[in-house]
């Protein structure tokens, strides 16, 4: 009897060694508080990937992934096929890829169409943005023409990765699903966004229906993809200079976060020297009301093309004649400085150059508004940040939106703030209206990072992994988007930044809403430094710590899953390999870390199921079956 119970014994072992928790209820080792634990229970093929060569070789440059729980739909940009790959989550099947002219699967052929109610404009550039909607009388010297579809994503520009620089240029990034499931919103190496209408997306034909382009819209100036020499200049910037050529433009615009409530997208262009924030009215673009213009989000001056006035485009340039102010025959140099076309559906941007504070005197600040530094003093954005075509983020000349004219004479006004002071050596935020502590010095902070709208306050929460010059604090800013106050000499004031919250210990880089008005902040490395792993659990308003989890850390992506009410984390920099972290959203306990690949950062959950879908690079992790890279499907057992 006594050997038979010793063996009962170890095999009970072997198992719960074997399984991570197997069925032991409050496995010391996982620390679930159920039977099973997590492990995955399936793999998903990404389309158009093989083991050769780049673009199309394996599913290794991917980012954010979102699922719309109303059609089960989990999407994944896919950078290295140039396409958002589209899998059915009941299925667990790939089921489209979202695509411009330039991507593998296709061959251009099943390019997404732009919406034919899009008018022209009588430019060189037309309404294209790089990879925008190719619209007639789009051309490009050349020799590519109008075909009316979409452009493409820049993909990975082989082989994107964290280290070798090439990152910031690269696309599709950041994306979301409104919550109706109708419109994606997709973030895209050229400074822009893409706007879908997924209403249009047939997925019963073969190939599968691409869904209608309905906007591309600049959220700064992009890199010269099409130019002669392409983004090569860019890309060794990038290794060795920080990305400080001319040629870099703006960089990729990427993490986003969409208000259904008010239809406001938020949306970061965080690569740059000098980082900055869009807000973007989607209202006209997805209820399809308004003009024309505002359903496509044109440019204030519809007939010209989107941008800065290009200083020296002329005949002898490009051996073409630039039509200006209607006319195809002449050109007229202007000042570069004095004109800008911006998109008409931006409601301001905030920009993170250090202007303003109490180094500064305090001379034009706002006495109403505590972070506010648009007074006379500082221009609206400071010169320290442009979006100058050929200029880069960082350099002497403005051509950004605030307060100016287009190329022919329109007049416009965008509202531009600058990001929060901070207190220096504890990372508090300073109102400038009554400055205190070490608030004197202004930097210019970096690294922003994921954002999430707090639907109790209809403020944005902003991940700063940079705040200050001391590594081992981060912040969270609150945005108010103000989007009715309009006492600013008779124009919208536009968001500013209300408050900022310190998080110590962490890089903050991702956050999501949990029950209430309880935000999950997800910590990852800070510049070198790595801290132990940690995340936290803030109050949304205040701010204020209410949880500290030390058993997940080196955090990318975050999800929050009201079906089971549990937080989900994509952890690729955990100390001992990468894992996907279970937190419980009710008690904020950890629950366990499942084990899966390399730079496996994103993730999402399928409420219905409570499955769990993360990208994973070609490996193991993902069988022979789909040994180029998949999308693994994780669930509780």
């Amino acid at each position: 009897m006594r050997p038979r119970i010793l063996l009962t014994i170890l095999l009970t072992a072997l198992f719960v060694i074997l399984s991570g928790c197997g069925g032991v209820k409050n496995c010391p080792v996982c620390g679930t508080t159920t039977g099973g634990g997590y492990a995955v229970i399936d793999v998903v093929p990404v389309p158009e990937h093989n083991p050769n060569g780049e673009p199309g070789g394996p599913f290794n440059s991917f980012d954010i992934s979102w699922i719309d729980p109303v059609h089960h739909l989990d999407f994944v940009s896919d950078r290295l096929g140039l396409d958002v790959a589209v899998i059915d989550t009941t299925q667990n099947i790939a089921v489209n890829a979202i695509q411009g002219v330039n991507a593998i699967a296709g061959a251009g052929d099943a390019a997404s169409v732009c919406d034919p109610s899009i008018p022209p404009i009588t430019s060189v550039f037309g309404n294209f943005t790089r990879f925008g909607c190719r619209n007639a009388p789009f051309h490009l010297i050349t020799g590519f023409g109008a075909n009316g579809k979409f452009g493409g994503f820049p993909g990975a520009q082989c082989c994107a990765s964290r280290a070798n620089g090439v990152n910031p240029m690269s696309g599709p990034d950041g994306l979301e699903v409104s919550a109706d499931g109708n419109t994606l919103f997709v973030a895209n190496g050229s400074a822009s966004v893409v706007v879908f209408d997924l209403t249009t997306m047939n997925l019963s034909t073969n190939p599968p229906g691409q869904p209608t382009v309905l906007a591309t819209i600049p959220t700064g100036v992009s890199a010269d993809y099409d130019g002669p020499l392409g983004i090569a200049p860019c890309v060794a910037s990038w290794n060795g200079e920080a990305g400080s050529a001319a040629d870099c433009g703006d960089d990729r615009a990427d993490e986003m976060s969409f208000d259904n409530v008010h239809q406001v997208l938020a949306v970061i262009n965080g690569d740059p020297g000098l980082p900055f924030i869009t807000f973007i009215d989607m209202s006209h673009i997805i209820n399809k009301t308004g003009t024309p213009s505002q359903q496509h989000c044109l440019p204030i001056d519809s007939t010209l093309a989107y941008g800065p006035w290009q200083a020296g485009f002329g005949p002898a340039d490009y051996g073409v004649n630039y039509p200006y102010q209607g006319s195809n025959t002449t050109w007229v140099p202007q000042d570069p400085a004095a004109h800008f076309n911006p998109p008409s559906c931006i409601l301001g941007q905030i920009y993170y150059d250090g202007a303003g504070g109490a180094a500064s005197g305090g001379v034009g600040l706002s006495t109403t508004v505590p972070v506010d530094t648009v007074g006379a003093t500082f221009p609206c954005p400071d010169p320290s940040n442009p979006q100058t075509f050929g200029g880069v983020s960082g350099s002497t000349a403005s051509l950004v939106p605030g307060v100016g004219t287009t190329p022919s004479g329109t007049a416009y006004t965008i509202p531009c703030h600058h990001g929060p002071i901070v207190d220096q050596t504890l990372g508090t935020f300073c109102s400038q209206t009554a400055p205190g502590g070490n608030c004197a010095g202004a930097i210019a902070p970096a690294g922003l990072g994921g954002m999430m709208w707090n639907s109790n306050t209809g403020h944005l929460l902003l991940t700063n992994g940079n705040s200050i010059g001391i590594t081992s604090i981060g912040n969270i800013d609150e945005i108010d988007p103000n989007l009715t106050d309009t006492s600013c000499g008779g124009v919208s004031c536009g968001p500013y930044v209300k408050n900022s919250f310190v998080v110590p210990n962490c890089m903050p880089t991702s956050i999501v809403q949990g029950p209430g008005n309880n935000f999950l902040v997800g910590c990852a490395d800070h510049d070198g430094e790595a801290f132990p792993p940690n995340e936290y659990v803030i109050d949304g308003t205040s701010g204020a710590i209410l949880a500290t989890i030390n058993n997940v850390g080196g955090v990318d992506e975050t999800w929050y899953n009201p079906g089971d009410n549990k937080y989900y984390l994509a952890a690729r920099d955990m100390p001992n390999g990468p894992v996907m972290g279970v937190i419980d959203a009710k008690t904020n306990q950890w629950l366990q870390n499942v084990t899966t690949g390399a730079n496996s950062h994103s993730i999402a959950v399928d409420p219905s199921t409570n499955h769990a879908f993360v990208p994973l690079q070609a490996g193991p992790n993902c069988t022979t079956q789909s040994a180029n890279g998949c999308v693994g499907v994780y669930a509780e057992q």
